[in-house]
């Protein structure tokens, strides 16, 4: 049965898209998974999978045209289908079933949407953003909800985000609990005029397994439930419901529970992570001092084994997915160069001496690679099947750690930014990063990664190549040992990188060169002034 598919929204401000190439062409086999075509949005260039097996038969949107969402983009079906009706407005009732539900979304055939009332619908908030899991809802059936709002904190593949309302109205639906995931595009609440009945609208809207609304008798056991568990004897504890949830499921007690949230508000990491620590009774004390008196006895061991699970989170899976998707598709080599950081010492002290300027050797490194890659264009690519990609301008992605694992924030034409503004940059979006800030676009197109360790006193490592990327330079920490200068043993600081380089784009002496280059940069940072 030939299968419908639509230009995608593969943003959640996305209109229309242009399809800048096309992976397969008409007569190839698709499985599910294979890349069908790269598609630009309103705000970057993605990739389009497949979610069916076939014969690629038809394709509606040529390579450089844009089209409206929604639009015919391709058919996939059984080779030699005949599929004149599906080109002729799709009058076969099957097709149009599949796209209804390919879409997760209703036709003005479907459902009937009254004046006033708007779906909101589960938005993708990363460009690799799949399903979404709802943390926390800060809305409830019956608020009224005004433009900007935000209505719930949902968790993506890269880090839980505050969804705002872009509507006015009252919140009359739910699609969507908190703690349950659910694909893009799948209804996530319904807003309108306060009394409206809109359930058929939730109805028509329902795709698959997603859950429906819980009955009344549900939500006032659940908000028994809660409101128990928030109870303690030394009164209320601030606690966000996902967190209580969790902590009535695990049976933790909350008051035990230190909170990392704003004004120590408990949240779903602090339950995840808690490790229930022994409050010695007097009972107990009197036992240990037993203990000790009779140590000269054998040892008994009479410890009991502790486990803890911990559900990966969303950008866990992300991480494990495509790193180990690059380690083992792409052939990964390294190379180490040792640098003498002297005059990159000097020349910091020199340049934050200066009034209302801090520079770390950080950034020196950041813009280092940056004129570098200008020199090397071969390191600054990426790699397809049926092309290399050579970018010529620089965006530069920074490994940032947080809480759930890490972030990559992209510092967009790094080539041109002075030190100071490499600085000032890096630190708004690592905070914005750490703070769960950060947007998805900030996190988009890097052509090449830094992974700095070195302020944890990691003296040299190799990291996995971030793709689309073709190198990542990993460094490390600052060392004072002796070196020999001029015929000498002298005390000196050295610095060691390692560049990891795809081989199917980056060939050996080609890294060699960039590191050479690189290395010519750091150890005069004068250069990189002029």
């Amino acid at each position: 049965m030939a299968q419908i598919i639509t230009m995608p929204r593969l943003s959640d401000t996305m209109t229309e898209g242009v399809v800048a190439t096309w992976l397969k062409k008409v007569g190839d086999t698709i499985k599910t998974g294979d890349i069908l075509a790269e598609i630009e949005t309103d705000k970057a260039t993605m990739e389009f999978e497949s979610f069916h097996d076939g014969v690629l038969l038809h394709i509606g949107i040529q390579e450089g045209q844009s089209a409206p969402v929604d639009s015919l983009l391709a058919i996939i079906g059984t080779a030699g289908e005949d599929i004149s009706a599906l080109l002729n407005g799709g009058t076969a009732t099957e097709a149009k079933e599949e796209k209804v539900v390919e879409e997760a979304k209703p036709t003005s055939a479907a459902v009937e949407i009254p004046a006033g009332v708007k779906v909101v619908t589960m938005p993708r908030l990363s460009d690799t953003m799949t399903t979404g899991t709802v943390a926390t809802w800060l809305k409830k059936v019956g608020d009224t909800v005004k433009e900007g709002d935000i209505l719930a904190e949902i968790e993506t593949d890269k880090a839980t985000m505050e969804f705002e309302s872009f509507n006015a109205g009252t919140l009359l639906y739910i699609g969507v609990q908190e703690g349950d995931s659910a694909p893009v595009d799948t209804i996530l609440a319904i807003l309108g005029p306060a009394g409206t009945d809109v359930s058929g609208i939730a109805a028509n809207y329902k795709v698959g397994a997603v859950a429906e609304a819980p009955k009344t008798e549900e939500v006032k056991a659940v908000a028994q439930e809660v409101a128990v568990a928030e109870q303690t004897t030394s009164g209320r504890v601030f606690a966000s419901p996902l967190a209580k949830k969790i902590a009535q499921d695990k049976g933790i007690n909350l008051s035990q529970v230190k909170g990392s949230g704003e004004n120590g508000r408990i949240v779903k990491s602090d339950v995840e992570n808690f490790s229930p620590s022994t409050v010695a009774t007097p009972s107990q004390a009197v036992a240990e001092a037993t203990n000790t008196v009779a140590a000269v006895k054998p040892f008994v061991p009479a410890g009991e084994v502790f486990q803890e699970e911990i559900k990966n989170s969303q950008m866990r899976k992300t991480i494990a997915r495509r790193l180990s998707e690059s380690k083992f598709t792409a052939p990964h080599y390294y190379l180490t160069i040792e640098l003498d950081m002297d005059n990159a010492i000097a020349s910091r002290n020199m340049i934050n001496g200066l009034p209302d300027t801090k520079v770390s050797f950080n950034d020196m490194v950041i813009k280092a690679s940056a004129m570098a890659l200008k020199k090397h264009p071969q390191v600054n690519s990426q790699w397809r099947e049926d092309a290399m990609v050579i970018n010529h301008h620089v965006n530069i992605g920074v490994a940032v750690a947080v809480e759930d694992g890490l972030m990559v924030p992209v510092l967009k034409f790094t080539d041109q930014m002075s030190l100071t503004q490499i600085g000032a940059s890096v630190k708004d979006l690592a905070g914005k990063a750490k703070s769960k800030k950060i947007q998805p676009a900030e996190m988009e197109g890097s052509t090449f990664t830094i992974s700095n360790l070195g302020m944890f006193g990691i003296q040299s490592f190799t990291s996995i190549i971030n793709q689309p990327n073709s190198a990542i330079l990993s460094v490390g920490a600052i060392i004072e040992k002796p070196v020999v200068k001029n015929g000498q043993i002298v005390v000196g600081n050295t610095m060691t990188v390692t560049l990891a380089c795809d081989h199917r784009t980056v060939d050996g002496a080609t890294g060699a060169q960039f590191l050479q280059t690189f290395k010519s940069f750091m150890e005069n940072p004068v250069t990189m002034l002029a």
